[in-house]
């Protein structure tokens, strides 16, 4: 299992409010051969662009994002560094970004930890490790990146690869077999006390026969917990997953929430976010009668969230778990949204703690467009 390390951030959150999302749920195009390549990595770099200009331009409430989340394998490797220099420089303080970048070779991964040292030193020393021992340089690696704009503007780049197997390492033979990441970071924002981490699809489900990724993560954040009265308060999957509602997915997120063991006040008030792309995702083979979408968010039952349903998203239990979710549809959106507080503290209130404050589509013509009251009101009358 992977080891967590905890990283300190000069991160000032409004004390007593909540934090803004935004969850990415746009496109893959990869090549049919397992490498797990975007086809067209300029096309992808200009939708992820636009995306980006939206943040930075803030209209409306965009100003208040605190988290904005892309799948998996969403960013094209070649575009990276553009991308970190557009965070750089538009951005606003105070605002952590999560992308999932395509596959490249370990020495590719290497050079990015080498040119982050600062703020990746276990990871990077865990690799070195792993190239001294093996003739691995070319190895694959899925990888993700987060990269944080702290109070004083300061950028600091976070590196992790995921430590699940896929479907082409499912061979006799070595070639196809990813890097395995061994080494996750645990963001703490300092001075507020929010707590977060973020992990790579699979990552989230992956067991051997004696031990889980998820109970390390629960571990960590009990200890958190009883050394500091903090909890984890935030859990985001970056998604490239054509089931994601499949029963392992739905089994974790049941002894995540469940207690069934033990109390875990660590997790109890774990925001989980699941990141999926759209379903014109394209380039997985033997994909079948299988979806992408359904990006969700989960929180625990006492939230006391009730049902609804809408064109664009529901609300529901996940099939009788003791949690709540909010699960959006398979199309290509943005959903903005806030991230619940401790809700239970005033269990008087009626109010929800979750609220969509935006749904946007893309426009046709590069750029992405608000869903106004009147569209989403037309969609459920036309629903109904």
């Amino acid at each position: 299992m992977f080891e967590i390390v905890e990283k300190n951030l000069n991160l000032e959150f409004t004390l007593g409010h909540h934090q803004h999302c935004l969850v990415c749920q746009i496109p893959n195009s990869l090549q049919v051969d397992e490498s797990c390549r975007l086809t067209d990595p300029d096309s992808h770099w200009a939708r992820i662009r636009s995306i980006l200009e939206l943040v930075a331009d803030g209209q409306g409430n965009l100003k208040k994002l605190h988290f904005l989340v892309f799948p998996e394998s969403s960013m094209p490797a070649s575009h990276l560094d553009e991308a970190l220099d557009f965070v750089r420089r538009r951005f606003r303080p105070n605002t952590v970004t999560m992308f999932g970048v395509e596959h490249v070779g370990l020495h590719e991964y290497l050079r990015m930890l080498e040119r982050h040292r600062e703020d990746n030193e276990e990871v990077l020393d865990s690799v070195l490790v792993d190239s001294d021992a093996g003739d691995i340089a070319d190895v694959p690696v899925n990888w993700a990146v987060v990269a944080v704009k702290e109070t004083d503007g300061r950028l600091r780049v976070f590196l992790m690869a995921k430590s699940h197997p896929y479907a082409g390492e499912e061979t006799i033979d070595p070639f196809r077999d990813l890097y395995r990441g061994k080494v996750f970071p645990l963001f703490r924002c300092l001075p507020v006390g929010f707590n977060f981490m973020a992990l790579i699809c699979l990552d989230y489900i992956y067991r051997d026969l004696y031990q889980s990724n998820i109970s390390v993560v629960i571990e960590k954040a009990n200890d958190l917990f009883f050394r500091t009265r903090q909890r984890l308060d935030l859990l985001a999957i970056l998604e490239c997953n054509p089931k994601p509602e499949h029963r392992a997915f739905r089994d974790v997120v049941n002894g995540f929430y469940g207690e069934y063991l033990a109390y875990t006040p660590g997790v109890r008030d774990t925001v989980t976010v699941f990141c999926n792309v759209s379903e014109d995702s394209s380039g997985l083979p033997d994909r079948g009668d299988k979806t992408f979408g359904y990006s969700s968010v989960i929180i625990h039952e006492s939230h006391k969230i009730g049902a609804v349903e809408f064109p664009e998203f529901e609300i529901d239990d996940f099939g009788a778990l003791p949690v709540c979710r909010l699960r959006f549809g398979t199309r290509t959106r943005l959903y903005y949204f806030n991230l619940p507080l401790f809700h239970e503290l005033d269990p008087r209130t009626t109010r929800f703690p979750l609220k969509i404050h935006g749904i946007f589509r893309p426009s046709g013509n590069g750029d992405w467009v608000r869903m106004a009251d009147e569209e989403l009101k037309k969609l459920v009358l036309e629903q109904q």
